[in-house]
């Protein structure tokens, strides 16, 4: 059995920005292509939401203290070290989809 659930319409995460899943702890994505991730909403630096960062060139900015993370990956970008989990996202007819 398949566990996607649709979590939002792509419209509703706006470009360059985020928006929070409430209750999850996880964060979408949306960057300038229209592409969208899924990753926890915490730095693994200091725990900073993610969501409220700043997202540009494949990486969205912790808030916080600065480390970049990857979009696609979740890891840190060097020097930095760490990783947050990623979830699998899906887009069908508009509609976001996650893989819980």
């Amino acid at each position: 059995m398949e566990n996607w659930i649709r979590v939002c319409e792509v419209e509703d995460i706006p470009v360059l920005g985020a928006r929070v899943l409430k209750g999850r702890g996880i964060a979408l994505f949306r960057d300038g292509s229209g592409a969208v991730f899924a990753l926890k909403d915490k730095c693994p630096h200091k725990g900073g939401p993610l969501s409220q960062g700043i997202v540009s060139r494949g990486q969205v900015t912790c808030p916080l203290h600065g480390m970049t993370i990857g979009l696609c990956d979740g890891r840190a970008a060097p020097p930095d070290e760490g990783c947050t989990e990623t979830y699998s996202v899906k887009i069908e007819s508009g509609q976001v989809f996650l893989w819980i």
